[in-house]
């Protein structure tokens, strides 16, 4: 299922904690200083439900400049902007610095929402309107719908949200099946539970009673518990705002800025190497080991900026420069970043990080130069990455995927391994030789049959889930084999993205909950074949003494999914005790004397011909027993 974060962004005072209540009915503003001087100070988090069914996580941040950082803190994790701009005021100076932290952290989809729409006649809104077009030419906001609102009397609220909801549908899946990293963006105490850290997971997937490891301190931790939208969860995944209870560590050693993630798979750094974007608007040059601040995440660490490539940055130009800190960074490539001028604080630039465990580089070595080129475009691994990711559909082996490769690629198989350690793929061993696909088209299937495993236990919550046949040809089709679907679902399970029960599929965290009443129809039912063993009362008879059948059915089909009761042919089932008391007085009798037919069965189990004539058919069926003329012999 997709996990969508929304972000606002935008001058102060231009009405975003208003137009997140008006969303949600939720007030983000918790500080006593916040609702005493009407302005956000602190990140906000709410959420809501949209109409196609997808719950939105909402980030809402400060519009003041002298609280920019906690509005980086905020924005780092979101896939859709909600840029706020006031009909009556315009464009505005904050206005421009939040968009170019946008453009520079990657983000890609965002709506223009005009504030206070009420407060202004149709020829200023429409003056404002074109102001905003002008404004956002030739970046991702060109072409973007812009929504006139009005957070007071609700209007246009109603299209701004189906706006969202179609934008939603077109985020890309996040990356579930990497390694587990949350930036902190609080941390706080709970009496009776100890310390709680929030923030917006980046990747992989979290579950309850997991250790992990706090960087950049290595200090190790155990999960106790996990909230997502003000729910308690096993497990939480990419793209979710999450709360984790930590046990076996203190608020004291965990602050903002820190990363909860997978023990032992990440290593502080001290120098990191970066490529830069300084931004045209920047007041002049940047200048090798100016002294900046680095956002990163949610932190905010000082350091210098070293060029490698050139003497000066001048703005608007793309450099390679080391980042040498004065406090631990903890990243990954490609993640993104924004540096601000030290003092003054104002943005002016950005980037993506190449190397994150950096040595300490000489300026304008061409080795070294060529070498965070090549790490940068991850051109050879990037490219057979890519070639799985198109195939993955045909389920390819080494020799497809070097054909569309159209040429010769030495250690292929081996590169593909690499590929499948790090996550970035799956490989499937059931065949003659490996099937490769792409974590991406695992992460799309995935989707697609967690929705239809979402829908399917809302509507049937006593089953345990979808038969595995039914899941296979409804995602995959014929195109997958049999071995390969039992292996990829056995790593699915592994991976905690579903739960197989024998022949079912289910949700991971799926569990049947039956209602009081229910469990007494359960009872009820359990208690009519223990009494009547080998003469059980038919599903009709038990059914019409109950008052509502619906609950009924949903009882019975459960306990049939749970193999609790049998099926032995149409209305009549027995209690998995008594099936297998006549299964062994069968095959008993059988030894003993050689063969049985229904009249010796009948007297066998004390029982009606009808029902021994349903018995030795059923157990004929299941090549328990095999028809000699009228006897029956074991199979």
């Amino acid at each position: 299922m997709k996990h969508i974060i929304i972000g606002t962004a935008g001058h102060i005072d231009h009405g975003k904690t208003s137009l997140i209540k008006a969303l949600t009915g939720r007030e983000t503003d918790t500080l006593k200083e916040e609702k005493d001087r009407g302005i956000s100070i602190n990140l906000g988090f709410t959420f809501f439900d949209l109409p196609s069914g997808r719950r939105a996580g909402i980030i809402d941040v400060p519009g003041h400049e002298k609280f920019v950082k906690n509005m980086l803190a905020g924005v780092s994790g979101v896939d859709i902007v909600l840029l706020v701009i006031a009909a009556d005021e315009g464009i505005m100076p904050q206005t421009r610095e939040h968009f170019e932290i946008l453009q520079l952290l990657n983000v890609k989809k965002g709506i223009i929402v005009l504030t206070k729409s009420d407060l202004v006649d149709s020829e200023w809104l429409e003056m404002v309107k074109e102001e905003v077009k002008d404004e956002f030419k030739g970046t991702f906001l060109e072409g973007a719908p812009i929504h006139a609102v009005s957070s007071r009397t609700k209007a246009g609220m109603e299209d701004l949200v189906d706006n969202i909801d179609i934008l939603t549908g077109e985020i890309d899946t996040k990356d579930v099946g990497g390694h587990f990293r949350l930036p902190v963006d609080r941390v706080f105490s709970i009496s009776g539970f100890g310390t709680v850290v929030t923030g917006t997971v980046i990747s992989g997937m979290i579950e309850e009673g997991q250790w992990v490891e706090i960087y950049p301190s290595k200090v190790k931790a155990k999960v106790r518990g996990i909230e997502v939208h003000d729910s308690h969860v096993k497990i939480a995944e990419a793209g979710q705002r999450t709360a984790i209870n930590l046990s076996n560590v203190k608020t004291s050693d965990v602050k903002r800025g820190d990363v909860v993630a997978t023990e032992d798979i990440m290593e502080p750094s001290m120098m990191v190497d970066c490529s830069l974007y300084y931004l045209k608007s920047a007041p002049k040059p940047l200048e090798n080991r100016q002294r900046v601040r680095l956002y990163h995440g949610t932190s905010e660490i000082l350091c210098r900026v070293v060029i490698l490539d050139r003497e000066e940055v001048q703005p608007g130009e793309n450099a390679y420069v080391q980042l040498r800190l004065e406090k631990p960074l903890t990243g990954q490539r490609n993640d993104r970043f924004v540096i601000r001028n030290y003092s003054p604080m104002f943005t002016i630039g950005g980037g993506a990080i190449v190397e994150p465990l950096a040595k300490k580089a000489k300026r304008f070595d061409k080795d070294y130069l060529e070498e965070l080129r090549i790490k940068e475009s991850g051109e050879a691994g990037s490219i057979l990455e890519n070639t799985v990711k198109n195939l993955s559909g045909d389920f390819p082996k080494a020799a497809d995927i070097l054909k569309a490769l159209g040429k010769n690629e030495e250690g292929l198989e081996g590169k593909l391994d690499q590929l499948a350690e790090e996550g970035r793929i799956i490989k499937l061993s059931g065949m003659d030789k490996p099937v490769y696909i792409h974590m991406d088209f695992v992460n799309k299937k995935i989707e697609a049959m967690q929705d239809i495993l979402d829908k399917y236990h809302r509507e049937n919550p006593l089953r345990w889930g979808i038969s595995k046949e039914e899941m296979k040809n409804k995602i995959f089709g014929k195109a997958l084999k049999q071995k390969l679907y039992d292996e990829l679902l056995a790593i699915l399970e592994e991976k905690h993205r579903i739960r197989l029960h024998g022949k079912f599929i289910s949700l991971y965290g799926f569990e049947i909950a039956y209602s009081e009443q229910q469990l007494q129809m359960k009872g009820s039912i359990l208690k009519q074949l223990d009494e009547q063993k080998f003469s059980p009362p038919k599903y009709s008879e038990m059914e019409a003494k109950e008052k509502v059948p619906k609950d009924f059915r949903m009882v019975f089909e459960s306990l049939l999914d749970e193999g609790v009761i049998v099926k032995v042919s149409e209305d009549c089932y027995f209690s998995r005790e008594a099936y297998e008391r006549c299964r062994e007085l069968t095959a008993q009798y059988i030894r003993d004397n050689g063969s049985i037919n229904v009249a010796q069965l009948r007297d066998l189990l004390d029982t009606s011909r009808k029902y021994a004539m349903a018995v030795i058919e059923h157990l004929d069926n299941i090549k328990f027993t095999k028809r000699v003329g009228d006897d029956r012999i074991l199979f």
